[in-house]
């Protein structure tokens, strides 16, 4: 099944603050509830995204990187791809992430998702993941714009980690300068899981919890960075 969602949130920071904030992963991944970033290999992203239907507890597996990212013009394109580890089916996701200043103190994103879901999460009605997307982005821009006016929008965690690495001395060998890109693991407290009756309500979650899982996999791939 192939499914364009559209969502767009606002930051509460003027466009050159908030564009290098919601690219770095390391910084707003807990925002996004259940979502937490567990390694970081070069470019590629890895995590989990945790959820809860009252007793039943799952886990779902996902990557991502970025194909494309402008900075001067706010516009990032991203692939990426989840399972869920029970083997209930997989999502890839094509993602383009486009900001825009609203004001000198405010910056709306607007995010097109292309989705293409296999498998039993694919089993639900169309429109049903749009209203749930919906409910997610705003969970996520609560969350965000709550840690900016605690935290300060503050140095780019990501940035630190993509500086050029300093040049190999003379010593250094063929292997090491070729040395594939090495596993960075991500220390952090583990996210709770998202409770799909909170997100969806009771009588949507009885015909789409499909659909919530199939959304949560994709906002975990949602913002990925360069390593």
């Amino acid at each position: 099944m192939a499914e364009q969602l559209i969502n767009e949130f606002t930051v509460n920071r003027p466009i050159e603050e908030a564009w290098p904030l919601i690219t770095d992963l390391e910084r707003i991944a807990p925002c996004l509830p259940g979502a937490e970033l567990q390694e970081i290999e070069g470019p590629i992203y890895r995590g989990v995204v945790k959820v809860k239907l009252g007793a039943i507890s799952s886990q779902f597996k996902g990557e991502a990187h970025f194909v494309e990212r402008d900075d001067e013009n706010y516009r990032a394109v991203i692939k990426g791809a989840g399972r869920d580890t029970g083997g209930r089916g997989n999502a890839s996701a094509e993602i383009t992430a486009q900001a825009e200043s609203l004001s000198p103190t405010s910056t709306r994103v607007a995010v097109t998702t292309d989705l293409h879901i296999t498998g039993k999460v694919a089993q639900f009605g169309r429109g049903i993941m749009g209203d749930v997307s919906s409910k997610l982005m705003a969970q996520f821009a609560d969350n965000l714009n709550e840690m900016i006016d605690e935290q300060g929008v503050g140095a780019s965690a990501d940035a630190e980690a993509s500086a050029p690495a300093a040049a190999p001395t003379a010593a250094a060998t063929d292997t090491e300068v070729d040395a594939a890109p090495q596993v960075r693991k991500i220390e952090g407290p583990a996210s709770e899981p998202i409770d799909l009756m909170e997100v969806g309500g009771s009588s949507l979650v009885k015909r789409a919890v499909p659909a919530l899982v199939a959304i949560l996999i994709v906002f975990l791939l949602l913002r990925r960075r360069r390593g």
